[in-house]
């Protein structure tokens, strides 16, 4: 009996391409039915808008403001004017005039003498021409009178300062008052400041530097002038 297959024929040389078709048509169906949804019509009806009807919103009252009352109406002009004299006599005020002739006398005008105001002038201590004198330091020149005057000062200072005050306040160690005063164009000590760890420290200081002596005051183009002054107190408390 003959075979009714060709022997010719090969059927699997075409495979590899039906595999990729079907391959690919599987993924395809795969896809759309992963993707595939359905919907509830029910679920998603949002209802007509009936723009017709309206919205009757009811005010509460909560305050009722009376009404004021209208004006009263003017009152009715009299029919006839009647025309008031005025039998009064009003004087009328004359204003002279006060432009001058050739003949007029002149008043001679005395000379008003002004009065020079004094300028109280500030110049600092290291700049000064002449500087303040202490008494005592009248030999040399502006740096001899100005290391000399620092020296009496701070002798002074440790003379009538009272040191033991700090022991019996409390206090210990090395104690640093900063003292600013000014010498006048008088030679007087005036404006003292002080600046201390106690307040007791800061009266003391004052109360010495209020003792210095009068001094010559400071001169600067030939015209006493205010000189300020810087202090520095400086003691080691003994415990």
């Amino acid at each position: 009996m003959e075979p009714k297959k060709n022997p010719k024929a090969n059927v699997g040389r075409n495979s590899s391409l039906f595999f990729a078709i079907g391959l690919a048509l599987m993924l395809f169906l795969t896809n759309y039915a992963i993707n595939f949804k359905t919907y509830d019509k029910a679920a998603i009806d949002i209802g007509k808008l009936n723009l017709d009807e309206e919205l009757d919103e009811e005010v509460p009252i909560t305050e009722q403001i009376a009404t004021p009352p209208p004006p009263p109406p003017p009152p009715a002009a009299p029919e006839v004017i009647e025309v008031v004299e005025d039998e009064e006599e009003v004087e009328e005020t004359v204003i002279e005039s006060t432009e001058t002739s050739q003949e007029e006398e002149i008043v001679e005008v005395e000379e008003v003498e002004v009065e020079e105001v004094e300028e109280d002038i500030e110049v600092p201590f290291a700049v000064i021409e002449n500087v303040p004198v202490f008494p005592g330091c009248e030999k040399g020149d502006n740096n001899a009178k100005k290391a000399c005057m620092n020296e009496k000062i701070n002798k002074f200072i440790a003379k009538k300062f009272n040191t033991e005050l700090a022991q019996e306040l409390g206090l210990s160690g090395i104690q640093k008052i900063n003292v600013f005063f000014k010498i006048d164009k008088n030679g007087n000590i005036v404006d003292i400041q002080s600046r201390a760890p106690h307040p007791s420290l800061e009266k003391e200081a004052k109360r010495v530097v209020g003792l210095l002596p009068k001094m010559k005051p400071g001169m600067q183009r030939g015209k006493a002038v205010r000189v300020p002054y810087f202090l520095p107190i400086k003691f080691q408390v003994q415990d």
